[in-house]
């Protein structure tokens, strides 16, 4: 803890600098899972790229002292040891605890437990002037809550203790064909329902065609059960996997996934948007490709060649919490409006707490968090931010709320008209964060493409025009990735 407090103590002292002169800050976290542009001035910048470390697990109390970079892969081998794994383990490798708090974090394992935040006791959080306290839900409980996924905007987390559970070696897995949008509903409802399952999610591959994938740990197998691993470079990828497995499937299908390369299942190929580097390049996609360009297909790498070439302006990513009464309407919705499948099904337990970002007080039991990710179809940026805008107003139509980790493309109007913004700027107010960018700030001002005026310039020009040349930006993202392996964040 000794180098920890010492690390704080710094980020304190430069927290107290700037609110001496009223300078907003961007943190720097050395990483990132978001799909936000990015960037930040030097002379205000807090560096959080150290507090990286699991500070220690407590098996009689079940819970971990996780600094707030901490990726979920790290975490994962932190506790293993002892026996113990995270209540809620989001599915990239690279996503980091305070990620997962401070820009909700969800996988299959929350229609139990909650998003991630939902598994937190608590948080050492640095307030704008520099102070160092604690929040949780009996201390400043408006503080705790109302830092889950508030981006950071009401100050910086450090420190957060971590709820786990016991590990088993393995996840009974079982995948369950469905030949219709209904029928794949009713089943992730029922097994949400099953508290005898530890991990329920699923995906449409068509609204006639859905996979619903339940898991149980266990210690052992039977020496029938096949065994099925998805971390190594031969292994298939997962929804291929269960998508051809459950094709010619007369019903369910159980296998053993070993329990790590279950709660990373989707790291390689980034669920199914890996394919789209492969259409992007012309180069086949097989089991031979898919195995010679394995080093490119981890998550962390993706993200730094889509945020390298600016690819990432040419895909709806992103991740939907509605009412489970009004999800197939809204997936009806959007299979009129967009031209791709798989759909990311995952069952989450409704939030119990006041949050200005969270969707408290829906009337519902359940909540589906919707993955809508693929390519947005557009011929020009424009077209593209209007494609993003018109997935928003069907979230907010069918009563949903959607993840702040990925870029919002709302007016600041529709924003505050979404979340709460007098609570949220009561807060800031009262913890001394008002001078601070605030979360519409963060999540929809920068990089969207609404807020920048006036004509390029001839420098600017040209160089959009050979970007635009297929394939200089995406030999460019590939070979940033040559570089580094992960999307790390330039100071």
């Amino acid at each position: 803890m000794d180098k920890h407090n010492e690390v704080v103590k710094q980020i304190s002292a430069r927290l107290k600098y700037l609110h001496s002169r009223k300078e907003p800050f961007r943190i720097f976290h050395g990483s990132t899972n978001s799909t936000r542009n990015y960037s930040v001035d030097r002379n205000r910048m807090i560096d959080t790229s150290s507090l990286n470390h699991v500070l220690g697990v407590d098996k009689s109390s079940k819970t971990a002292l996780v600094e707030p970079n901490v990726p979920m892969d790290k975490l994962v081998e932190a506790t293993l040891p002892f026996g113990l794994v995270p209540s809620v383990v989001m599915e990239f490798k690279g996503i980091t605890a305070g990620g997962g708090f401070s820009g909700t974090g969800g996988e299959s394992s929350s229609f139990k437990h909650g998003s991630f935040d939902c598994t937190v006791n608590w948080i050492e959080i640095l307030l704008a002037d520099g102070e160092i306290t604690k929040a949780s839900p009996k201390l400043l409980p408006d503080l705790f809550y109302g830092s889950t996924s508030s981006l950071g905007t009401l100050g910086v987390t450090t420190l957060m203790e971590v709820q786990l559970v016991d590990a088993k070696r393995y996840v009974e897995t079982t995948y369950t064909p469905c030949g219709s949008l209904e029928e794949t509903l009713k089943k992730v409802k029922t097994a949400s329902a099953d508290l005898e399952n530890d991990y329920v999610d699923g995906f449409l591959m068509s609204l006639n065609r859905g996979i619903v994938v339940t898991g149980r740990l266990t210690s052992s197998v039977s020496r029938e059960t096949r065994i099925q691993r998805f971390q190594g470079a031969r292994d298939p990828w997962f929804y291929m996997h269960a998508d051809r497995t459950t094709r010619k499937a007369r019903g369910p299908v159980t296998e053993a996934v070993p329990l790590a390369d279950y709660l990373f299942r989707y790291d390689r190929g980034a669920f199914w948007m890996g394919k789209y580097a492969f259409n992007y390049f012309m180069v086949p996609f097989n089991r031979i490709t898919r195995w010679a360009l394995d080093d490119f297909m981890q998550t962390s790498t993706m993200y730094h060649a889509l945020h390298a070439s600016g690819h990432m302006q040419q895909y709806i990513i992103q991740d939907l919490a509605i009412p489970a009464a009004n999800v197939k309407d809204f997936i009806n919705a959007v299979d009129q409006t967009f031209d791709f499948y798989p759909l990311w099904l995952c069952p989450m337990k409704p939030w119990t707490q006041q949050s200005s970002f969270h969707p408290h007080g829906v009337d519902t039991n359940l909540l589906i968090n919707v993955g809508v990710w693929g390519p947005n179809g557009a011929s020009t940026a424009e077209e593209g931010i209007e494609r993003n805008r018109k997935l928003e107003s069907l979230v907010k139509q069918h009563g949903g709320r959607k993840w702040l980790y990925a870029q919002a493309f709302y007016t600041e109007s529709e924003f505050w008209d979404i979340y709460d913004e007098k609570s949220y700027l009561d807060l800031r107010k009262k913890y001394r964060a008002e001078y601070l960018p605030s979360a519409f700030d963060k999540a929809c001002a920068i990089g969207n493409g609404t807020s920048q005026t006036g004509q390029p310039g001839w420098t600017e020009w040209a160089t959009q025009k050979a970007w635009g040349i297929w394939p200089v930006s995406g030999v460019y993202g590939v070979l940033q990735t040559l570089v580094s392996k992960e999307y790390l964040l330039k100071k």
